[in-house]
This record gives C-alpha cells, sequence and structure tokens, in this order.
C-alpha cells in the first residue's frame, strides 16, 4: 500500500513542479526554515496525514509534519488540525499537493461519516463504488474506509459483478451465472444485478453471494428482503443520496452503495498558514 501511494504523490510532484519551482527558488534561500499551522476552515473530518507526509517527504525528509487531529477526527471551523516545520522551499513546494490530497480525502470522509450517521440503527453497511477519481482509487477508498463506511470491490479483478448489460449479452441471468461460474476463478464471490421482483426470483435459486437491487423503489426493496427472508445479502444501488438513505436502510438491506462517495465529493476547505517571522 505504501509503495502505491508513493507512487500516486510522485506523479503528483511531476505534474505540478515539472522541472522545478520557479517561484519558490527565485525567493526562498536554500537555508530558509519555516513553520506552519494546517487550519480546517469549515467543520469536516480529516483524512489524508499518510499522503501528506509522504509529499513532504518525497520533496525533502528534514520536513516534519505532525498531526493533531488525527485521520477519522470530527473538527470545527478554524480548528488547528496540523503543524509543520521544517526547510521552507520544500514546504513551500510541496504545500497545494499535500493540500489536494488532504482537501478532497477529508471530503471524502466527511461524506462517508454522515450516510454511515443517517443509516444508524439498521443493518445496513454504506458501500462505496468504483466511481473514483481516476489514478486515485487507492486514496479515495481509503477515505471512504476513515469515515466509516466500507469498500465495495477493488476494481474489475477481485469481484464479479453481472450486471444489466452482462445479462444482455449472455441472453439472460441464468446463463451469465453459468458462465460466470464455468470461467471465473473459483474463490471469487459473484453478485448479480436485477431490476425488478421477477429477476429476483430467478436469481434466487443459483446461490449468488450477493444480489443487487438496481433502481427500486422503497416498496419494491421492502418486497424484495421479505421474498429473500435472509437466504442472500442485498445491495441496494442507484439514485441514492442522503435524504433517502435512511428509508432506504429502514427497508432491511443489508448493504447501501453510494456513488457520490467519491464522484461528485465536495472537498473540505483546509489551509497551510505559515508563520510570520
Amino acid at each position: 500500500m505504501n509503495n502505491k501511494i508513493e507512487e500516486i504523490v510522485r506523479n503528483a510532484l511531476a505534474e505540478d513542479v515539472g522541472p522545478g519551482d520557479v517561484t519558490t527558488e527565485s525567493i526562498v534561500s536554500p537555508g530558509s526554515v519555516l513553520n506552519g499551522r494546517f487550519v480546517a476552515k469549515s467543520e469536516g473530518v480529516v483524512a489524508g496525514w499518510e499522503v501528506v507526509t509522504t509529499t513532504f517527504r518525497l520533496l525533502d525528509d528534514n520536513v516534519k509534519v505532525v498531526p493533531l487531529a488525527f485521520d477519522g477526527a470530527d473538527v470545527g471551523k478554524e480548528e488547528i488540525i496540523g503543524k509543520i516545520s521544517g526547510p521552507g522551499r520544500a514546504i513551500l513546494t510541496g504545500e497545494r499537493v499535500a493540500l489536494n490530497f488532504l482537501q478532497r480525502m477529508s471530503g471524502i470522509a466527511m461524506t462517508a461519516r454522515r450516510f454511515v450517521k443517517a443509516a444508524a440503527g439498521t443493518r445496513a453497511i454504506i458501500l462505496d463504488t468504483r466511481k473514483t477519481a481516476p489514478g486515485l482509487r487507492i486514496l479515495d477508498k481509503m477515505a471512504v474506509r476513515i469515515g466509516g463506511a466500507e469498500n465495495h470491490r477493488t476494481g474489475l479483478y477481485d469481484m464479479l459483478l453481472i450486471k444489466d448489460n452482462h445479462i444482455a449479452e449472455a441472453g439472460g441471468i441464468t446463463s451469465a451465472v453459468q458462465s460466470a461460474r464455468a470461467n471465473a476463478p473459483k474463490e471469487l464471490k459473484i453478485e448479480v444485478e436485477v431490476r425488478n421482483l421477477n429477476e429476483l426470483r430467478e436469481v434466487l435459486p443459483l446461490n449468488a453471494d450477493r444480489v443487487l437491487l438496481d433502481n427500486m423503489s422503497i416498496e419494491e426493496m421492502r418486497e424484495a428482503v421479505q421474498l429473500v427472508n435472509g437466504r442472500v445479502p442485498l445491495e441496494a444501488s442507484g439514485n441514492i443520496d442522503i435524504h433517502n438513505v435512511a428509508a432506504v436502510a429502514a427497508t432491511g438491506v443489508n448493504y447501501i452503495s453510494v456513488g457520490m462517495l467519491t464522484h461528485s465529493v465536495t472537498a473540505m476547505d483546509i489551509s497551510l498558514m505559515i508563520d510570520k517571522k
């Protein structure tokens, strides 16, 4: 995991710094030492310190980052959530990249926390999806966990999710599941998407590991839970937001996957304030 995080950060620094930070190098002396504070400019949930420390370490391992509010902590507006000290050039060069990661991950964690709280008191587990920023999936999913939700499959390789287009190509749900069982690695779990109760009835004898209820109404989900009666875990998905997630959770489904945890996240507002000399 650490190697993958480092690769992501290296790519971000290469994109931003390129051949050199011309502003910092022309103004800040090589021997300059700075001290600063990470300040939350809005309420939120902090996530991403490992990525922040990696960013500055790759620029200069003499930079010291000290979190004051650790990953998963709820913080208030104007709260100092961390401190930084060390070579000034490295701090100013890495500032934007570090904040980009910290703000995005904290925004995801905050969104996940809201959904988890909304579903509290039910058995429903909030899941993310593959609707992540290209190249940042590891970090997006890490932030989801920090916020208290759980991860769905990591990618196309670690679980089978048979969706409507697969079913159409295979000629039906039964043939799609049979083909998957015949050709996919045996250790991988199989989840099947259904759009109505008739499709759910077709899936039940096939012994899938999970069934995804796609864009069903609240009443349809209740009926699905009653029909299944615990024989297979059910996952609700499609058009679920913070306003209706509690009602979805109350139907009795086991999982609720929410694309907006990562696909349209609002970054948390965080600033790096350098102490005046």
